[in-house]
Order: structure tokens, then C-alpha cells, then sequence
């Protein structure tokens, strides 16, 4: 795993200095400029320097996301205004995904070639790179993800109290960061336990605790309430329709303007259009612009790796669903909901790695089974060239698929 992770920092602190060099935030992702200004405007309140009732204060501390903006004042209250250290930071925590994934597949599968493979796209796919090597929320939310899934499966296996409280503590933090994202999780965590209570009494007993310290935890330090109150504010189907068509009238990156979430039946219809954008945006007729062109190639590569995909989660509905479940139940869970309230291809394509992250795990199960297929056809030529020599190769079967 040291060889991903080394690969995947190398690849992120390559790209967050030439952005950095080359002053490219506004052009890769100009909220960065945002949650360093947020960041640091917080820690002069802390000092004493701003008025508590600055409408900036007010803005960091109570809008969507305030999560990020604690974050970075977190870290120039230490170390001062730094706004390369503060994206190098998320760099690191965006490399630490990639050994984080192959342990995640190795953990469902239990076979090193998926997690490698499902380690290395994680590391070095352009995607993962651009959003984790830049001061931005979505490498913190991909990590966030990826440890919340990991921590279910080992509370599945065993019960830990560190697992519990990395799970609250990783759940805690995507509330403050996408709070809609906080609820799939918990949902996905709550399936999987329940889904495997049919075991022995000692799982039951072990799971049933682990639920029971989860719903406490996260009621005692107010996780529910601000929940509660982050969907009443935000989780109403006509205020979704109205930041879904802000989103879909961007010239040049909006799409399905016609479209109208407002009511269920709008929102049902939305879903194909929606996902045929979030999982393959932007298409070829959409590239008229710079930023459109440079993911161009990657892509290409993701059309042609997606196939590997559906064949790995084919797979896995049928040989590790209960190990899978919590993966597979919150990315079709966001799927849906963004497929649903997204109405721009540059921010599809941005939070499409939150499904990425699991997706490439499916795919290194396609790409396994497709080399282990291969393999196995090499051998039954090679056994009927020698058979039909009259060479006996001493062997009694095939590799089998894991």
C-alpha cells in the first residue's frame, strides 16, 4: 500500500504547486479562494479582530459546508495564512483515499489484484487528482466516505470502539461539509447492520450495539438536530428545483433546463437525463470550452473502463453482496440524488467522484475477472495445442475465477 499512497501524494502535490505556481485556482477551482478567505476571516474573529455579528462570520459559520471553512482556520490558526499548506494538507488526506481503497476492496473481496487495481485508479485517475490536490471540499468528503464505509465493514466483523467513533466522527464531518451526503451513509451503515442480523446471536448482539452506540453518539453531540434542521432548509423538492435550474441555465454547461423536479413524478422523469450526464459529462458536443477539452482523454478512458463496471457490480450481486451492501446502497442512493438536482455538467463531473471512488473498486472487479477469463482461455489453447500433439501437461483444471 506504501507504493499507492506514495504515488497518489506524488500525483496531488505535483498538481496543487502548478496550480499554485501558475495561479490556476480560479480557473480549476475557484472556491478554494472562498474557504481560504472564509478560513482566515475566521481566525481574526477568533483574535478578537471582527465584530461577531460580521456578515462574513455569519456566512462561515452557519451557511452549507461551514465544515471546510473550521477546517482551514483550524490550520492558520497554528501555522498562519497559508493557503499552499492548507491545500497540501488536503492532498495528503486525498492520497491517504487511495491505500484506504485498496484496504476497503481487499476487506469485501479478499483478493489483492482488485485492490491494487481499485488502489491505483483511485490514485493516479485525473479526477481524484484535480478535486483532492486543490484546497476543495470534495477530496475531504471522498476520504470521509471511503473511512465511514471501511469502519461499517469492520463493525460488521467485529465490534470495536474506535471503530465507532471513527464512524461518528467521520459522519459528524460530512454533515458540516455536505450534509445531504450524511444521511446516505448513515442509511447505508443502518441497511448493512440490519441486513446481517440474521446471523448468530453473537453478531446480532455485537451489530445491535454498535447501532445503538451510533444513534447515541451522534444525538449527544447534536449530529441529529443540525441533520434535522439542514433538511428542513434545504431537503424540499421545490427549492431543489429552484438550484437545479440556476445550475441548468449556465451557458455552455447546463443541461435539462426544461427539466421540473418541483414534483415527484418531475423528479422520477429527471433520473435518465440526469445520470446519462453525471456518470459520462461532458460529451463530445459540450468540449467548446478549455476545461471541457483537458478532461477529454480521461474521459475516453472512463467510457471504456465503465463496461468493467457493471460487469464487477454483476459480480458482486451475486458472489459479496453483504459485504458490498453498504457501498453498492449509498451509490445508488447519491446516484439518484444527483442525478435528480444536477443541472451542470462541470459540477457532475466534479461530484461524480464521490460514486467514482466505489465505482472503481466494481471496475477493478470487471478488470480482474476479464484478465483471470483471459488467462483461463490461455491455458485451454495451450492444453488443446499440446493435447493435440499428444502432450500431456499434467494439469487438471483451470485457474477459476475469485
Amino acid at each position: 500500500m506504501t507504493d499507492i499512497f506514495l504515488g497518489a501524494l506524488a500525483a496531488r502535490l505535483a498538481f496543487g504547486l502548478f496550480v499554485h505556481v501558475f495561479e490556476l485556482r480560479d480557473f480549476f477551482g475557484g472556491d478554494a479562494n472562498t474557504f481560504d478567505s472564509f478560513g482566515w476571516l475566521l481566525v481574526e474573529y477568533w483574535n478578537g479582530n471582527v465584530p461577531a455579528g460580521d456578515l462574513g462570520v455569519l456566512r462561515a459559520t452557519a451557511g452549507a459546508g461551514y465544515g471546510i471553512n473550521y477546517f482551514v482556520a483550524g490550520i492558520y490558526a497554528v501555522f498562519g495564512r497559508n493557503i499552499l499548506l492548507a491545500q497540501t494538507i488536503c492532498g495528503v488526506i486525498g492520497a491517504a483515499t487511495a491505500p484506504m481503497t485498496f484496504l476497503l476492496a481487499h476487506k469485501i473481496y479478499g483478493n489483492n489484484s482488485v485492490a491494487r487495481v481499485s488502489g491505483y485508479l483511485v490514485a493516479l485517475f485525473p479526477a481524484f487528482i484535480i478535486w483532492s490536490g486543490q484546497l476543495l471540499k470534495d477530496g475531504l468528503v471522498v476520504f470521509l466516505l471511503v473511512l465511514s464505509i471501511l469502519m461499517v465493514l469492520r463493525l460488521q466483523e467485529r465490534f470495536s470502539y474506535f471503530a465507532v467513533i471513527v464512524l461518528i466522527v467521520a459522519v459528524s464531518c460530512i454533515l458540516t461539509i455536505r450534509f445531504y451526503i450524511f444521511y446516505m451513509v448513515v442509511l447505508a451503515a443502518v441497511g448493512s447492520f440490519v441486513v446481517g442480523l440474521g446471523a448468530t446471536g453473537q453478531s446480532i448482539l455485537r451489530r445491535s450495539v454498535a447501532l445503538l452506540l451510533l444513534g447515541v453518539g451522534l444525538t449527544y453531540f447534536g449530529v441529529i438536530r443540525t441533520a434535522s434542521i439542514d433538511l428542513e432548509n434545504y431537503g424540499d423538492l421545490e427549492r431543489i428545483e429552484r438550484s437545479r435550474s440556476d445550475l441548468a441555465g449556465r451557458a455552455g454547461s447546463g443541461f435539462g433546463e426544461e427539466l421540473d423536479v418541483s414534483t415527484t413524478s418531475g423528479a422520477i422523469e429527471a433520473i435518465p437525463v440526469g445520470f446519462a450526464y453525471l456518470m459520462f459529462g461532458p460529451f463530445p458536443w459540450q468540449m467548446g470550452s478549455v476545461r471541457a477539452a483537458i478532461v477529454a482523454p480521461e474521459l475516453l478512458v472512463w467510457w471504456a473502463i465503465f463496461p468493467l463496471g457493471v460487469w464487477g457490480i454483476w459480480y458482486t450481486l451475486k458472489n459479496r453482496l453483504r459485504p458490498a451492501l453498504p457501498a453498492l446502497v449509498f451509490s445508488l442512493m447519491l446516484t439518484v440524488a444527483y442525478s435528480i438536482f444536477q443541472g451542470n455538467v462541470g459540477t457532475a463531473y466534479r461530484q461524480r467522484t464521490q460514486i467514482q471512488v466505489f465505482l472503481m473498486i466494481f471496475i477493478a472487479v470487471g478488470f480482474t475477472l476479464l484478465k483471470e477469463r483471459r488467462e483461463n482461455q490461455r491455458i485451454l489453447q495451450q492444453r488443446r495445442t499440446m493435447q493435440r500433439f499428444g502432450v500431456d501437461d499434467g494439469q487438471t483444471g483451470v485457474i477459476q475465477g475469485s
